[in-house]
């Protein structure tokens, strides 16, 4: 497991302890349910988007993963990172509700930001949804603007 340390510049380091408070690290079996409730606490998750899918299928390839940082012992920040073979993407960026404003949102989308570049992102983008204005001016902070595009999506049935 690699770590990803929320102070100074971000690297992969081996962990040879569990993950101190604040550590960026690659989500486990033990947290999945925890990371589902804080994207609920926070907000994130839609009827239509089974977090535990979401989860599963980001641990399932070398393209994507979850990273998340405890406090007291429990998960309390998440982010989700995929690249697609051009660009990063970022996903589920959570902080829980009583430790937003402490720095570990920023810490989330940085180490996110890392694992994508270690991975040969060179471009990193996110998705915020129209009825969450609150968040952007948290991404201007960080250097991120609007790409002055439209994202188009459509369901595609397994069957």
């Amino acid at each position: 497991m690699s770590t990803l340390s929320s102070g100074g510049p971000l690297s992969p380091v081996l962990a040879a302890a569990p993950a101190a408070d604040g550590e960026f690290v690659e989500v486990t079996d033990a947290d999945v349910d925890q990371v589902v409730e804080l994207w609920r606490a926070c907000g994130l998750t839609r009827p239509w988007n089974d977090p535990h899918v979401d989860i599963a299928e980001a641990r399932a390839g070398d393209t994507s993963t979850v990273l998340v940082a405890r406090a007291d012992g429990r998960v309390a920040a998440s982010a989700m990172a995929g690249h697609d073979g051009h660009r990063g993407w970022l996903y589920y960026v959570a902080v829980a509700p009583g430790l937003q404003s402490s720095g570990l949102g920023r810490a989330a989308v940085v180490a996110a930001e890392a694992w994508l570049v270690a991975r040969g992102a060179r471009k990193i983008q996110l998705m915020v949804r129209t009825t969450n204005t609150d968040v952007l001016g948290f991404y201007e902070r960080l250097g991120y603007t609007d790409q002055e595009c439209t994202v188009l999506g459509r369901w595609v049935d397994s069957d």
